[in-house]
């Protein structure tokens, strides 16, 4: 049956603005791409660990905005081992860190950001005592 989650797929605007942002901002790194008829960047997969994949769909044209009481996708959560050294770590790659990360109600610390494409991502710190630890 279902044994994980294999990738998440954004439509981005800009292929470099995407990629300067997940790889050298977020760390992460460009897996291979597939290129359309034409040879041009059809999918760019987007490496998270060995199993978990973001897939960039470059040439979006128009972006909708989903308010917050929308049904359907509401934002894609990557986990970190430690949140505080993450952050710092990410405002040195560039990444604009404001306030700072909280305690949710499951019990993990949080902190959101968006893409360049205001696609909102969540970074979780899986906590001993959370919710999700004791499930």
């Amino acid at each position: 049956m279902i044994t994980g989650l294999g990738h998440l797929a954004f439509r981005i605007e800009d292929l470099e603005r995407s990629l300067d942002f997940y790889c050298n901002q977020l760390g992460l790194q460009e897996a291979f791409r597939m290129n359309d008829d034409k040879g041009d960047p059809w999918i760019v997969y987007i490496q998270i660990n060995d199993d978990n994949f973001i897939e960039l769909f470059p040439g979006g044209k128009t972006r909708v905005d989903i308010p917050g009481g929308s049904i359907g996708y509401a934002h894609v959560c990557l986990r970190v081992d430690d949140m505080q050294a993450t952050l710092r770590e990410l405002a040195s790659r560039g990444v604009e860190i404001t306030g700072e990360a909280r305690k949710g109600k499951d019990g993990n610390y949080q902190y959101w950001l968006t893409d360049p494409d205001a696609n909102r991502i969540e970074l979780m710190q899986i906590m001993p005592d959370s919710l999700q630890a004791r499930s």
